[in-house]
């Protein structure tokens, strides 16, 4: 038998060294939790087992058309801008009416400034009725009236219809409502998006609840609806993989008054903790209907409960409830404070977060004029830039872009304490 030479017995040792560091090297790297989408590397899909063979969504989709060339149109008097948002005969009117509050105050203020080049800039709504197909029609209507950009909606299901015509179009278009992780995930580029998804909510509170909290059996009551599905499924594929599997998901549907079925099924499952997913009015009467049934379980809620309607409904026994935020509208800005005095001085309401981020998203189409002209190749190129706008800072804080770009800027936590929010920073930094 040949006995090991020096020289082996050195390569021995060294790849032996090199196996027991391998993973000490994989671990410091995902512990700076650079993944896509913020992901928790703890989080990542079999990220335990081993990296993925292909990875999605690191870099930009490329636009290589026609249409840079393209000079502006003479004789115009106007420069039009696209909302469209559930304005009427939607559950979701109030919001959209928020929505297009925000971009309207952009405007106005942007002609007080002088508009584009002497031009005013004029806001056309476009009502999102929330049926399937209606979106798409309205997007067709914008481009034939002018818009260079469009910003909107808040339903995820025409938020995906829209996009899909704006891409047919070749139009830029701005979305500061939908919180459907999958939105940008479409490789459209002619779409970004100024508000944080519900992957990045769901991350906040799997770690609040899960780790902070340290609840282990969590109950999930969401809207049989796509907001509630794909939300919901951030939280549980997050909760999931960090060894915290769903007790049970039941859901409602939109428009329900009565739970009692789904509360004496989460009832009799004594789950440590219950967390709602739905609009602010069928939270509110869930809530008010958990406390009459007797359960002493903590209530977490999805980022829709802050709002006045779900404070009204719930009353007191909102007290105690977390839940998310995608921005801090208690922030110490000036330009904040500034936006928010305006906006009640000109509709007579408090901003809500549709209205703050569809201030931001309309003064970076508007920003994205001033640079590039009336182009909406160029415009389109100025909005998904990586460098230009990147950690603009708007009304609602930092923004930052990912290479899908979706906005992946800071969540904030908010308790409700006495019938009002207080906001502090999420954090999913994990033990």
């Amino acid at each position: 038998m040949r006995k090991p030479t020096h020289i082996t017995m050195h390569l021995l040792l060294a790849f032996t060294v090199v196996l027991i560091l391998l993973p000490v090297q994989q671990t410091a790297a995902q512990d700076k939790d650079d993944n896509y989408g913020k992901t928790p590397s703890e989080m990542l899909p079999y990220g335990n087992y081993q990296d993925a063979y292909i990875y999605h969504f690191h870099e930009p989709q490329l636009f290589l058309g026609a249409g840079r060339e393209k000079k502006a149109p003479s004789g115009l008097t106007e420069v039009r801008l696209g909302v469209l948002a559930p304005l009427a005969g939607n559950v979701m009117a109030p919001q959209g009416n928020q929505l297009l509050h925000g971009a309207m105050l952009a405007a106005e203020e942007a002609n007080a400034r002088g508009g584009y080049n002497g031009l005013p800039f004029k806001v056309m709504p476009h009502n999102d009725v929330g049926l399937w197909g209606a979106a798409a029609n309205e997007v067709v209507k914008m481009s034939d009236e002018g818009a260079w950009a469009i910003l909107g909606t808040i339903d995820d299901v025409n938020s995906h219809v829209a996009i899909r015509v704006a891409l047919k179009l070749e139009i830029p278009m701005v979305n500061s409502g939908d919180p459907d992780p999958t939105f940008t995930e479409t490789g459209i580029p002619w779409v970004i998006r100024v508000i944080a998804d519900d992957r990045q909510s769901s991350y906040a509170l799997v770690h609040y609840i899960h780790r902070k909290m340290e609840h282990k059996r969590v109950a999930v009551l969401r809207p049989d609806n796509r907001y509630g599905r794909v939300g919901v499924m951030e939280f549980r594929d997050a909760a999931l993989r960090i060894g915290y599997p769903l007790v049970m998901e039941i859901r409602f549907a939109d428009g329900d008054t009565n739970f009692d079925k789904q509360l004496e099924r989460i009832k009799n499952s004594n789950p440590d903790a219950i967390l709602l997913w739905g609009n602010a009015l069928e939270m509110g009467l869930i809530v008010n209907r958990i406390k009459e049934m007797g359960l002493k379980q903590p209530i977490y809620a999805s980022d829709r409960s802050v709002n006045p309607l779900f404070l009204e409904v719930a009353g007191e026994n909102a007290e105690g409830i977390i839940t998310t935020c995608q921005y801090n509208p208690k922030a110490d800005s000036p330009t904040l404070k500034a936006f928010q005095e305006n906006y009640r001085k000109r509709f007579d309401q408090e901003p809500d977060v549709f209205a703050a981020h569809a201030y931001d998203g309309m003064n970076l189409i508007i920003e994205s004029i001033y640079k590039v002209g009336l182009n909406k190749a160029l415009i389109r190129d100025m909005l998904t830039d990586l460098k230009t706008f990147q950690g603009y800072e708007g009304v609602t804080g930092e923004i930052f872009l990912d290479a899908s770009w979706a906005d992946i800027g800071p969540i904030w936590m908010a308790e409700i304490k006495d019938g009002d929010y207080i906001f502090s920073p999420a954090s999913w930094k994990w033990k």
